[in-house]
């Protein structure tokens, strides 16, 4: 089978590269073409565009991109067009994925989306379009089931979170402190400042200026994939944090604590059962834009998961040094320590074991044969 694959982000990458694995686990006469990164390139496959040069954050910053956008999409059609495949596999990136399924569709190609977009959160009026141009939806979070079923009639796969897949994989580095140079003797609180440079720019001057008023801790900086050891110079110079590059899990195994932006990373952090403080910043356009359109009581996947805030909070203005100081004393403390270690055994229960990849794998191939 001829599989052709569009990925947009470094999460879309990783998932990706799980799924490409998966299914020539299961069809050996398996090609591909792809849009992602180094994850899916690794595979074998044919990069056709990395998502470095697609990844784009917030409202306002994706005006000036629109003709370069446009572009890509038509590169992207041609490109489908000429490989002729038995499949195309969407992986959320939504503003551009459902633009080419749509399109995809009329021109006859078997459409499958691993990895629902958020239109739960906002756009929920994408739906109508997405029951009529996919052949499958395959969701990765327990609630998106009920939200598509019940309320929109649509038919979809709960296949669990590949995230379980990719932690059943992960092999402890037992020469952690050593290998990075750091203290063993002082416990380490884990930054995650983001995968986008937006976010780091935004985020990470706050963190470090936190990271000055607890000096029993050692704080350490998870380096995004995407994100070259260059860009952060600019934030540390000035400071003694580390950074670990392409890491992150070593760094959460071996962590006290974690501040993470909002993103896939709260997962992951839960998932370590590490405690961490939720945070978010954006530009006042973007920040008061997402305000008006998006309709949610959480910002982090693990609350919107477990239906409640198990997990601070802090977002735009209320994500300040201030605040960050209190909030992380208060998480350091026995009694908030235990009731978020309970909050994370409920959420695994809720997210199911391992699978997600081979479940989507032979869904997708099962439905092609």
């Amino acid at each position: 089978m001829k599989y052709y694959l569009i990925s947009g982000e470094a999460s879309g990458d990783l998932h990706g590269s799980q799924l490409i694995r998966a299914l020539k686990a299961i069809d050996p006469d398996a090609h591909f073409r792809a849009w992602g990164g180094d994850l899916i390139k690794q595979e074998g496959v044919i990069l056709v565009k990395h998502y470095k040069e697609l990844s784009i954050m917030g409202f306002w910053e994706l005006i000036p991109k629109i003709p370069k956008i446009l572009k890509n999409i038509k590169y992207c059609k041609k490109d489908i067009l000429q490989y002729m495949p038995d499949a195309i596999i969407y992986i959320d990136y939504p503003g551009f994925n459902l633009r080419i399924s749509k399109w995809a569709q009329i021109q006859g190609f078997k459409n499958h989306y691993y990895i629902s977009p958020k239109v739960w959160a906002w756009k929920e009026n994408r739906v109508r379009q997405m029951k009529r141009s996919l052949d499958a939806l395959y969701v990765i979070l327990p609630f998106e089931k009920d939200f598509y079923e019940k309320n929109h009639q649509f038919p979809v796969k709960f296949v669990g979170h590949p995230l379980l897949d990719q932690l059943s994989y992960y092999q402890k580095n037992t020469a952690f402190f050593e290998f990075y140079n750091l203290n063993p003797k002082k416990p380490v609180i884990a930054l995650l400042p983001g995968s986008r440079i937006q976010e780091i720019q935004k985020i990470l001057p706050v963190f470090i200026k936190v990271a000055d008023h607890f000096k029993m801790y050692q704080f350490v900086i998870a380096g995004a994939p995407g994100v070259t050891f260059e860009k952060y110079i600019p934030f540390i110079k000035k400071s003694n944090l580390k950074v670990i590059k392409d890491h992150t899990y070593d760094l959460l195994q071996n962590s006290t604590a974690a501040l993470v932006t909002s993103g896939t990373a709260t997962l992951e952090t839960a998932l370590f059962e590490i405690p961490q403080i939720v945070c978010y910043i954006s530009n006042s356009l973007n920040y008061w834009i997402g305000k008006k359109l998006i309709k949610l009581k959480y910002i982090s996947l693990v609350n919107l998961i477990l239906n409640k805030e198990a997990l601070t909070e802090l977002i735009q203005d209320d994500c300040n040094v201030k605040n960050l100081i209190y909030h992380l004393k208060e998480l350091l403390k026995k009694d908030e320590l235990e009731k978020i270690n309970k909050d994370y055994q409920d959420l695994k229960l809720k997210l199911g074991g391992p699978g997600a990849s081979k479940k989507t794998a032979k869904l997708i191939f099962d439905s092609l044969k």
